[in-house]
């Protein structure tokens, strides 16, 4: 078999290893990303709804997003040479009961407590601004600072950079295993060829915890159905991101060419067949039928499309992001649970840190693998 080698090799082409190539090439470093499927961002990457958000975040994951959204997110479409349509117009999290209000209470006071900008408000003071909610919704969370942007768009934009700056990439490539030379993880074995690096990034997703498992690691990762549905285009009726505190839904309408674009969870997630991601007609309208006790203006837009993805969904629903003690010169960067497109800018940066500078700036400590260690 062929070796390669680069400076840092990343396994898994989604938007964290194209981010991270990108950062990673920005600053000189050699790379190479080796991704499974023959196309750039064909997993999750490119099947979620767009939200760049901080507010519902977990504290441990929260200073990622605040950090993204205060110094990469506005500058990134320059940065990329590419429109991610980046919108931020705020976030509505919406409730309809007083349960699902004590939710987003609970939500809103952890994320006041690290600093963010967000607030409990009535129902009329959410349909102030958006008003088409229903008058069902009781209250919400509003974090003004919140947005949304075009994952595939966003995806292709690093990894379209990266190889301008000199990132390789392979995809159709399944790796098999991470092998350790001296007690580190410096070789990548793939179906195709042998890829020597000093710093092996795993960010494969749900592909991560079999290979984790090579060098005697685990990560609790477990598969999740997430659906997204897509309807015609309309007239612009809000900019605003939107979510529930029953996470029976959340998306937002494209301020650049009117259609909206669900998230949804049915209820039908635990009982999706192994294989292939497929959306269900019985899917979709159990979530319409949800999204029009909100927004009843939109009980005659037509759905065009649909399409389902595979969430690496952690243990307690928060990503990995962390160096490995066992195993020297390994980064994982995976279990993102359905929410880390938004933190992806700030993640792939991160990840170039950890390979090249020994640490992240940020403190990532609460996000480290050892977290699940027997105790």
């Amino acid at each position: 078999m062929t070796e390669h080698n680069a400076d840092v090799v990343i396994i898994g082409g989604g938007i964290m290893g194209c981010a991270a190539a990108y950062y990673i090439a920005k600053r000189g470093a050699s790379v190479l990303v080796l991704e499974k499927e023959d196309s750039i961002g064909s997993g999750g990457s490119s099947r979620n709804g767009g939200g760049v958000r901080q507010s519902g975040r977990d504290p441990r994951e929260l200073p990622i997003a605040m950090h993204g959204i205060q110094h990469i997110w506005p500058t990134l479409a320059a940065e990329l040479d590419v429109d991610v349509e980046y919108c931020q117009k705020g976030n509505l999290r919406l409730g309809k009961t007083a349960a699902q209000l004590k939710i987003l209470e609970s939500l809103t006071q952890k994320a006041v407590s690290c600093g963010l900008d967000v607030r409990m408000i009535s129902g009329d003071e959410a349909r102030e601004i958006n008003p088409y909610l229903s008058r069902e919704v009781m209250g919400a969370s509003w974090c003004p600072t919140d947005g949304h942007a075009n994952p595939l768009l966003a995806t292709l934009g690093f990894y379209r950079k990266a190889r301008q700056l000199g990132a390789r990439f392979i995809s159709g490539e399944t790796v098999t295993a991470i092998e350790k030379i001296r007690g580190r993880a410096c070789r990548v074995r793939g179906a195709q060829g042998v890829y020597a690096g000093g710093t092996i990034i795993l960010a494969a997703g749900l592909g991560s915890r079999p290979l984790a498992w090579t060098v005697g690691l685990d990560v609790p990762l477990q598969p999740l159905l997430l659906e997204t549905l897509v309807t015609e285009a309309v007239d612009t009726m809000f900019p605003q991101m939107l979510g529930t505190a029953a996470a029976d839904f959340y998306g937002h309408q494209s301020v650049h060419h009117g259609s909206f674009v669900f998230g949804v969870t049915s209820g039908y997630e635990p009982y999706a067949r192994p294989g292939l991601p497929r959306s269900s007609a019985g899917a979709a309208a159990a979530a319409c039928r949800s999204i029009l006790t909100y927004f009843p203006a939109l009980e005659h837009i037509k759905i065009i499309r649909s399409w389902a993805g595979w969430i690496d969904d952690c243990a307690d629903h928060v990503p990995v992001l962390s160096f490995t003690d066992e195993v020297p010169g390994l980064i994982l960067a995976c279990g993102f649970s359905g929410h880390g497109f938004g933190i992806s800018p700030a993640v792939g940066r991160l990840l170039s840190e950890m390979a090249l500078d020994g640490r992240p700036a940020l403190d990532l400590s609460a996000l480290r693998q050892s977290r699940f260690a027997a105790k």
